[in-house]
């Protein structure tokens, strides 16, 4: 089988299974088992595919026409400016949580506490742009915390990575606080898509509650855990902007809703003067 005509078979199997945006998937699919960039496929050569190739390409887009994510198939997920591990114990970084790291990189810290961390996008992204400043990444889950750590290996960021639920055994002062935490209300969970609902860890994604409850914690140890006129960014949900500025501004914080490129409500920022 060529090139052409294994990339017109992938991305026709997952729209006959109903896959949206099924051709640029199968297109992330095959550059991940060729090891190119997904804009090369348009322009390589029409080479024949080894036996290999055309095996795990047929697994892994039986693994999509299941619904699995892309970035669990091919084990990684380009965030911010560089490459990032996912594996199912973690969340498939969105491209909007980039929104929460670009509004960081605008504001003064040289220290920060990612809680949450999962893969460590957030905090590793951070660290790597700003070369000098020290973070920590916690999570409740060992697992992500060792996908964690092995991307910060990877991209060559140093970190602290600790197990903690929120600020349980955290010390010590930040600059900066940020997270994006279990946002998704228990009663929307059946209305995600099974891709989502499926194949990630529940844990990250609902408090089994109203959505709210990290919000609530965070913003009731921030003063605790932050230096004098320090931050808290926290990713939202786009209807949960007004609730979730009001949980901080009642302990005390002055706050600010950034929207994601889509227009959309995507972070809060908090900032702590006393």
């Amino acid at each position: 089988m060529i090139l052409s005509q294994a990339r017109a078979q992938a991305a026709a199997t997952l729209r006959e299974a109903g896959i949206e945006g099924g051709a640029r998937d199968a297109d992330r699919i095959l550059a991940a088992v060729l090891d190119i960039a997904p804009d090369r496929l348009r322009g390589a050569d029409d080479v024949e595919l080894t036996d290999d190739q055309i095996a795990r390409l047929e697994a892994c887009i039986a693994a999509r026409a299941a619904r699995q994510p892309v970035a669990q198939i091919v084990g990684f997920r380009d965030f911010h400016a560089h490459r990032f591990v996912v594996t199912r114990d973690t969340l498939d970084p969105r491209p909007e949580t980039e929104t929460l790291v670009e509004a960081a990189l605008d504001l003064p810290w040289r220290s920060v506490l990612d809680m949450g961390t999962g893969t460590g996008v957030i905090l590793i992204s951070l660290l790597a742009a700003r070369r000098g400043a020290s973070g920590t990444g916690t999570d409740i889950s060992p697992a992500a915390l060792d996908v964690a750590r092995r991307n910060a290996q990877l991209i060559g960021v140093t970190a602290a990575f600790h197990a903690a639920d929120w600020y349980d055994g955290v010390t010590g002062r930040f600059d900066l606080i940020v997270a994006n935490p279990p946002y998704i209300a228990l009663d929307e969970m059946a209305s995600l898509a099974p891709d989502v609902l499926d194949w990630e860890p529940h844990a990250a994604l609902t408090d089994g509650a109203d959505g709210l409850s990290a919000y609530r914690t965070i913003a009731a140890g921030a003063g605790a855990h932050l230096t004098a006129g320090g931050h808290v960014l926290v990713e939202i949900g786009p209807t949960q902007g007004a609730p979730v500025a009001r949980i901080f501004h009642d302990q005390g914080a002055k706050t600010r809703l950034i929207r994601d490129l889509d227009g959309r409500d995507r972070v809060v920022l908090a900032r702590f003067d006393a």
